[in-house]
């Protein structure tokens, strides 16, 4: 089993990074500032405006360290890679499944299932901690209704029908998030799902967690040999983590959507922490932006037992085991993808 290994997140917009021999270094105003081993790292995360030297990209490449570049806003710039790693047979695989409408209808069924039950998860854990200061009939109304679209999406045969009954899904669970934000409800108020840009705090923050999650489930694909731009729910785009996306739906409501909400219930991060621009995107500052990737790592750390694997394993390693099952499936070791199901 692949361990997880420690992320390193450059806030500092005045960062530089380079490379010292086998380690990498931060420096601000010509001083070192840290230095850190190499092999201790799995990857590397950049809000900096000077960047990264040239040494430290192709080190980084050489040792599979993740190298991403972000907006000091969360949004994605760009990622550093090496060479193509996996066997060829497994690509060529995966693009003779996307073209293969049932063989993509059966992979976006069993993500589908683990997105909507994960959500109603949410829900349901919610109805039990917190049945006296929540919409109780709201949030039982809104777990019913997923509960019966885990059973439309298990008699779907078209990827059409899938992606409308996501679409319902969510609709339907982003509907009551705001019932799950217990306490600066006028700070976080949530009416809908807002992206490019996020309109308002809690938007902000999840957007912002959210990238982080791309950024790991596309490093997990490429780690196991898998091409995370070719995907099956998602409909292909030219730079698009299609297949990234994919894996994503079913660990958006255990991973970052219980941690945003845990920050803003537990008064973690505070309204404060967030600016609205002119255009209306709503942005964190530094302060918050540290709280919020503090949390991240811990919340990565935190060991669950794997439903399919009966294994204990962390939080962060949860996009390698599901892109290492997707490889198994395509390969023809699984008759099925089992998705995560959040216990």
């Amino acid at each position: 089993m692949k361990k997880l290994g420690n992320a390193l997140y450059v806030t500092t917009p005045e960062a530089y990074l380079a490379l010292d021999g086998e380690n990498v270094v931060v420096k601000k105003d010509d001083k070192t500032s840290t230095r850190l081993p190499l092999h201790n790292l799995e990857s590397i995360v950049c809000f900096n405006y000077p960047g990264v030297s040239p040494a430290l990209m192709g080190a980084c490449a050489e040792r599979r360290i993740g190298l991403c570049f972000l907006k000091p806003s969360g949004q994605f710039l760009a990622r550093v890679t090496g060479g193509v790693h996996g066997n060829v047979l497994l690509r060529r695989r995966q693009h003779e499944l996307s073209l293969d409408e049932p063989a993509s209808a059966s992979i976006a069924r069993s993500i589908l299932l683990g997105k909507i039950a994960n959500c109603r998860k949410v829900i349901e854990r919610a109805l039990r901690d917190h049945a006296l200061v929540v919409d109780v009939a709201a949030l039982e109304a809104a777990s019913q209704f997923l509960k019966a679209s885990l059973a439309d999406v298990q008699a779907a045969v078209s990827l059409e029908t899938l992606r409308g009954l996501e679409g319902s899904a969510a609709k339907e669970y982003f509907g009551v998030f705001e019932q799950m934000i217990l306490q600066q409800k006028e700070d976080f108020r949530f009416n809908e799902r807002s992206r490019r840009p996020p309109l308002d705090n809690m938007n902000a923050l999840l957007s912002f967690l959210y990238t982080l999650l791309t950024h790991e489930m596309v490093a997990a694909l490429e780690t196991v040999g898998l091409d995370p731009q070719m995907g099956f729910l998602h409909v292909d785009r030219p730079g698009r983590p299609s297949l990234a996306l994919d894996l994503m739906e079913e660990l958006r409501a255990p991973t970052v959507d219980r941690l945003a909400l845990s920050l803003v219930n537990l008064k973690q991060v505070k309204g404060s922490g967030f600016t609205k621009k002119e255009s209306g995107a709503v942005l964190m500052d530094d302060d918050t932006r540290k709280e919020v990737l503090v949390a991240w790592q811990k919340r990565k750390a935190d060991v669950v037992l794997h439903p399919y694997l009966k294994e204990r394993v962390p939080c962060g390693l949860i996009p390698h085991v599901q892109a290492m099952l997707l490889a198994r499936h395509m390969r023809g070791d699984l008759d099925a993808y089992p998705p995560y199901f959040w216990n």
